[in-house]
């Protein structure tokens, strides 16, 4: 699967003493000075005829006290030390990470939840930056392929007639060159045709999802010579035209991933619908993805159109630990008989 160096730094280790202990030895600190300074002003005589057993009490005393100072400051600071290692573990590219429990009863709580509404505000504006800049993709992709079919391709069908006409007109020796450009020009306008389909499917739009999938698994296998096989459940959750243009691009991102990172023979592309869910699962035979290996844009892309339906995307190795998998999971909870 496709796989980048991050360009995250990580996180440096700790160069400070924790907050609990410095408040404890502040707080003992404090402690022991305020006892010896009450000896010394309301009794000091004591220093010079102290007793041993005094002194155990004492000392026996103070370390009960400091000791729970610990424990109490302990419990006080612990929301802070969570709410530090939810800050440097949080995504926004797996959105939906929580400071959990957090209530209003104390300046952690409070600072918990407003971490949380810092959180919702951050996710909401990445999946409408996202949003808006796929949106923007998609209507490119529809202009690019239309200037590719409308022009291009008509113009490639005019060389290839053109070429007809000449080739009537030549002697045999000639012919045969004419029939290579033509073969040439064919390949070329194959391929115009194929870059035009993979920009915006026509089968999406016209045929619905399932169709569009089945036509990308057969057009993917004849291209690749990678066995794509496809199961799709009978009875699927129905999905807006949002949604469906997310599975199928994840889809899409999916096989090429395989075709160029796994170097599997074979691979499969199921929708299954559970719980009110639609589950696209794209598996392959192949090399899978190390343990190391940082995510790249291909997955980065797949998270971010995930994110932008509020879908799930799980990644890693089959179930038999061969291979890789990608799962998308869709809310969709209204049930259709697949056509």
């Amino acid at each position: 699967m496709t796989a980048a160096p991050s360009v995250t730094e990580p996180h440096k280790p700790r160069r400070y003493l924790p907050l609990t202990y410095r408040v404890a030895g502040v707080n003992a600190v404090v402690l022991v000075a305020t006892v010896v300074v009450t000896v010394v002003v309301l009794a000091p005589r004591k220093f010079g005829s102290v007793e041993l057993g005094e002194v155990a009490v004492l000392v026996g005393a103070l370390l009960v006290v400091t000791v729970a100072n610990f424990l109490m400051l302990r419990w006080i600071v612990r929301p802070l030390e969570a709410l530090t290692a939810l800050a440097r573990r949080v995504d926004l590219s797996r959105p939906g990470e929580r400071m959990p429990a957090a209530q209003p009863t104390s300046e952690a709580g409070e600072l918990a939840l407003t971490f949380n509404e810092m959180l919702e505000r951050l996710e909401a504006e990445r999946r409408e930056a996202t949003g808006r800049v796929l949106a923007a993709q998609e209507s490119e992709r529809l202009r690019i392929a239309l200037e590719l079919h409308d022009q291009v391709g008509q113009e490639l069908t005019a060389v290839l007639l053109g070429l007809a006409r000449l080739q009537g007109q030549l002697s045999p020796p000639l012919r045969d060159d004419i029939t290579e450009v033509q073969e040439a020009v064919r390949v070329s306008l194959e391929d115009v045709r194929r870059i035009a389909l993979e920009l915006r499917p026509e089968a999406l739009d016209d045929l619905g999802l399932l169709s569009a999938l089945a036509v990308l698994c057969d057009r993917f296998g004849q291209r690749t010579g990678i066995a794509v096989g496809h199961h799709f459940d009978r009875q699927l959750p129905e999905l807006e035209p949002e949604q469906e243009l997310v599975v199928y691009r994840v889809a899409q991102e999916a096989l090429t991933n395989v075709a160029r990172h796994s170097g599997a023979q074979r691979a499969e592309l199921s929708l299954r619908a559970r719980d009110g869910e639609l589950i696209v699962t794209v598996t392959d035979w192949g090399r899978g993805l190390s343990q190391d290996a940082a995510p790249g844009t291909g997955i980065q892309g797949m998270r971010e159109r995930a994110g932008l339906i509020g879908a799930t995307l799980d990644l890693g190795p089959n179930v038999d630990g061969g291979g890789f998998t990608v799962t998308l999971r869709v809310d969709a909870p209204q049930v259709q008989i697949a056509g």
